[in-house]
């Protein structure tokens, strides 16, 4: 059996990975459009690098009547750990070597200002009260908060009443490091086949049952066989998905969604002084994507501090590819479903346009307002971001991930963005599960599987205290994690 995968992203190499870890007989092919794995929104720059798994991101803990629900936090985080039990995997067997060399220990910090006080009180007792968040801490002392986040408070006048929430264990990911380390153990060490500059522009299915895909490579027409496709293209996959001609194409279109950051260089003393990512409150009509945050990230060894993210609106799949590619995605039956969303969702289009012309000086402004100074402290250069594309399902629109497979379980594809790359593991290992569940059927696999994910089942995650720390304790040892104090 073959298996053709779209996008060597993070999302695409780390299926490959797994179904070659679990079934070494599977024929395994990557289409990657760009030259190389993990160079779309993947790479470093084209994400915050947050390791998501709800410490500090309000829109995962949402408010409803003043109740704050913490459902979907538990969920991440269970999700968080099982993607940490596989790169945990890939160091213990030598597939990467250094686990610093993509994820760092960086505090996960949650900062409101008076007006949201009691919110984050609340969700502190909600989520301390649960074992995922046991070490997590909450202040309104300015001195403790300034020790935690110093770049966030050295300015700020003493005055200004604020509360903060810190989890010493978070993590920054480099995602891009992560995937082409993958790339590399599964083409060398597990025989995938990546082939880079093969842009796919049509999918279709052939009488006896099998997959075409319809690619051009390096400026030559090229055409491919798969009994199993799994489209992870990013904001590519909306195109792919209504040219298939499955009956559940016309329930989803696509709702693009850009952004820039704030970066400067920062030196490795300065970094140590404030080793955070700290999470504000959105505002009013932004999207989730759009909590802005101040983040400490390190890319092949140098420090850096992001903030943002400054959304935007632009009609295009992804960061390099044009408005047509956007427009010719479209069908008819998605204008209603697009006229909604507008009306529907005003202030959120009326948010996105008037941020996609906002200027450098708004931008450092928005900077001072959240840590008051620092503009003038560091050399700040606006630098763009990767580009999202929502899922809009049945004329609403939605956030976060969204997994389809087909009824015949030949073809999967994954719509929608954050928590995503932080996930990825977790995410693939269902859809592995849901697309190719003969992979299992062996007791090797079954073994291969226990040796991948020690516990992967996110109810017994959440609901076992005990089997929980043993997993995350012995997870956190091979990433280099350390709990303080511990």
């Amino acid at each position: 059996m073959n298996l053709i995968i779209i996008g060597a992203g993070i999302m695409g190499t780390t299926l490959a990975t797994l179904a070659k870890e679990m079934d070494p007989d599977l024929e395994i092919t990557i289409l990657e459009r760009l030259d190389g794995p993990g160079a779309g929104n993947s790479s470093a720059f084209w994400n915050a690098g947050t390791g998501h798994e709800a410490n500090c991101e309000l829109n995962y803990t949402p408010v409803d009547e003043e109740v704050i629900s913490v459902e979907k936090a538990l969920k991440i985080h269970a999700q968080f750990n099982v993607a940490k039990q596989f790169w945990a995997h890939l160091i213990e067997t030598g597939a990467i070597k250094d686990p610093k060399t993509f994820i760092n220990q960086t505090k996960h910090c949650t900062i409101v200002s008076e007006s949201a006080i009691e919110e984050l009180r609340i969700r502190f007792r909600e989520m301390s009260a649960h074992h995922f968040f046991e070490h997590m801490r909450y202040s309104e002392d300015f001195d403790e908060i300034k020790s935690w986040i110093p770049y966030v408070m050295e300015e700020r006048p003493r005055s200004q009443k604020m509360a903060a929430t810190v989890v010493e264990t978070g993590t920054d990911v480099n995602f891009g490091a992560l995937t082409e380390q993958m790339a590399a153990h599964a083409v060398n060490d597990l025989g995938v086949r990546i082939e880079y500059g093969t842009h796919v522009k049509r999918v279709h299915k052939s009488p006896t049952g099998r997959w075409i895909v319809e690619a051009v490579s390096k400026g030559t027409p090229v055409q491919h066989k798969a009994d199993v496709l799994f489209v992870g293209a990013g904001g590519g996959a909306f195109p792919l998905l209504k040219k298939s001609h499955l009956p559940f194409r016309n329930r989803f279109a696509g709702f693009p969604v850009g952004g820039r950051f704030l970066q400067t260089p920062i030196s490795e003393e300065q970094a140590g002084q404030y080793r955070a990512k700290t999470y504000g409150k959105a505002k009013v009509g932004a999207p989730p994507m759009s909590v802005p945050h101040l983040d400490l990230r390190v890319v092949n060894g140098k420090h850096y501090l992001l903030f943002g993210p400054f959304a935007s609106f632009k009609p295009r799949l992804e960061r390099d590819r044009g408005f047509f590619d956007y427009v010719s995605s479209i069908r008819l039956h998605d204008i209603p479903s697009l006229l909604n969303v507008a009306m529907e969702h005003f202030p959120l289009v009326k948010y996105l346009v008037s941020e996609t012309f906002k200027g450098e000086k708004s931008m450092l402004d928005e900077l001072d307002d959240f840590a008051p100074g620092l503009s003038k402290k560091f050399d700040w250069k606006p630098v763009q971001a990767g580009q999202r594309v929502q899922i809009i399902k049945d004329g609403d629109l939605q956030m976060g991930t969204e997994i389809l497979v087909s009824r015949d379980k030949t073809y999967g594809t994954l719509l929608g963005a954050s928590p995503g790359a932080s996930v990825s593991p977790e995410v693939m290992l269902r859809c592995l599960e849901h697309l190719l569940p003969s992979v299992f059927s062996s007791e090797a696999a079954r073994k291969k599987k226990k040796e991948i994910f020690p516990e992967d089942d996110l109810n017994t995650l959440t609901n076992q205290p005990e089997r929980y720390r043993e997993i995350r304790d012995a997870v956190n040892n091979q990433l280099g994690i350390n709990q303080p104090g511990a």
